[in-house]
């Protein structure tokens, strides 16, 4: 296991994520793991994008996805994109004053006295405006890193609390993490650099997509060697959805939803099919019958989730050979789900014979 056919491209960096999930501390153990004669693969729920990269930087030709169109943003702009970059023309633009206020305001009635100060939640409606004016290529790039930006400014990087402006008040907080007095536009402009430094052509057609699981695994099974699964377990992680749906409300942009509870949570949720003990087992059964003829799988899985390992084990067992590999980790960073003293967990599947 482990190393790819192709040259490497590890000079390039995945600018450091924060998001809930994000198994970017977790690279080299799943590198462990991966067969030595694969070309192509794909992550099917790829949150944070820092799986996805990791394996562009291997030289492989990638097909990601998630159906977050935030993670999606992500994916188009450091997975998929080979060379547009944000140019000092396009910042310019990007910073202009709102071209159109009248349709560009809901930063501003939504988040204003939640999660921002009126005059940051008038400067995110007015680069929202402006991203409609960058090429199509570019504006994926824009989004990711205002979207960062967003998630260094308030505390804790989340949005299912309503405390980020008491702690921005805090001075043991301000301290700790001075972006929480930061104008974001500060933010943005300091991120710039190192986001059109990962940008990078691995001599590959990747592809980012913003679909159902199980629709993309349909649409890309025969295409690929490999598939990386880290879904969204139930019962055992924070809501994703809960915890990022400012950066879904502003991405998406929209004006029909009805925006819900304190923290203005945009309502419907969109479903998954893997949040509820009632859907997931029948989900994962239905994800696993369609990914079939792709020859290899790797199952991230966190030891506090549902089902349980032993459940997975027979659940995957029943397409494919499965071998179970284990790492410890000492703090809360790992996957979903993932408490000091949890084990991160890979079911490494291959074909039977």
């Amino acid at each position: 296991m482990s190393a790819s056919l192709f040259g490497d491209f590890y000079h390039f960096a995945f600018p450091q994520p924060q998001y809930l999930g994000s198994k970017y501390k977790h690279l080299d153990f799943i590198r462990e793991c991966l067969p030595t004669h694969i070309k192509s693969v794909a992550d099917a729920f790829a949150g944070s994008q820092s799986v996805a990269y990791f394996f562009k930087q291997n030289g492989y030709q990638v097909y990601t996805n998630d159906f977050l169109s935030f993670s999606h943003k992500i994916g188009q702009s450091l997975v998929e994109n080979k060379r547009f970059k944000l140019s000092s023309d396009d910042i310019e633009i990007l910073l202009r004053e709102n071209q159109n206020p009248n349709d560009f305001n809901l930063m501003r009635e939504l988040f204003t006295d939640v999660f921002f100060k009126e005059e940051e939640s008038a400067f995110l409606d007015s680069f929202r405006s402006n991203i409609e004016s960058l090429s199509k290529e570019k504006q994926p790039l824009a989004f990711s890193i205002i979207n960062r930006s967003i998630t260094r400014k308030v505390t804790m990087g989340h949005f299912a609390h309503t405390s980020a402006l008491n702690y921005a008040k805090n001075e043991d907080r301000i301290k700790r993490n001075p972006n929480l007095i930061r104008p974001i536009k500060d933010i943005f402009l300091n991120l710039i650099q190192p986001y059109n430094n990962s940008i990078f052509d691995n001599l590959q057609d990747n592809k980012s997509h913003n679909l159902d699981a199980i629709e993309f695994v349909d649409l890309i099974k025969d295409k690929v060697d490999l598939i990386y699964f880290d879904p969204p377990y139930c019962g055992s992680h924070a809501d994703y959805q809960a915890f990022y749906h400012l950066l879904e409300t502003y991405t998406q942009y929209w004006k029909d939803k009805e925006f819900i509870n304190g923290t203005k949570r945009y309502s419907p949720k969109k479903y998954s099919g893997f949040d509820t003990k009632a859907d997931i087992l029948p989900s994962f059964e239905k994800l696993f019958d369609t990914a079939l003829q792709i020859p290899y799988w790797i199952i991230s899985y966190n030891d506090r989730s549902f089902p349980s390992i032993d459940m997975m084990k027979e659940l995957a067992g029943k397409y494919k050979n499965v071998e179970i590999k284990e790492k410890s980790y000492q703090n809360s960073v790992g996957g979903k789900g993932s408490v000091k003293g949890s084990k991160e967990i890979l079911l490494v599947c291959s074909p039977k014979s």
